[in-house]
């Protein structure tokens, strides 16, 4: 004889792992492919939020191996602009085809709670574009000021 609970519970119990591997899933490795626009929300899927971070999935990604400027809090007109340059130019390259995110260093997170992740196409970082287009500057752990 079953109990009335098991089924119910099961179902929760199924449900709620599915919910969380698509949770994870756009953040773990797997490819993707670009259909991005700026965040506008916090109800859209994929989106570019600035320079570093995005939103793939619904989930916020930092990317791991760079740092741009601010778009939200800059402390001078031009980190302004460069910074709107960097979210200009990743919403650029992240739509110019498939894509993957690739999990680097030993942190999953970081402290905003976003997935750290580097953005790859054909094994080379997309971070590294901007990089080398001075909208961005390699990640070394610690925050400098974009103005002067």
């Amino acid at each position: 004889m079953s109990s009335p609970w098991i089924l119910p519970l099961v179902a929760v119990s199924a449900s709620a792992i599915i919910g969380y591997a698509m949770l994870e899933r756009p953040a773990t490795g797997t490819a993707g492919v670009g259909a991005f626009g700026l965040c506008a929300s916090a109800r859209q899927q994929n989106c570019v939020v600035d320079g570093d971070t995005i939103r793939y999935g619904g989930v916020k990604i930092r990317l791991a191996d760079i740092d741009a400027p601010e778009v939200f809090s800059p402390r001078c007109a031009s980190e302004a602009a460069l910074g709107q340059r960097a979210t200009e130019r990743l919403l650029q390259l992240i739509n110019a085809g498939p894509f993957e995110l690739v999990r680097s260093g030993s942190r999953d997170e970081d402290r905003y709670g976003r997935k750290l992740r580097v953005i790859e196409r054909g094994g080379r970082s997309l971070a590294a574009t901007l990089v080398a287009e001075g909208l961005a500057r390699p990640w070394d752990g610690a925050r400098r000021s974009w103005c002067g």
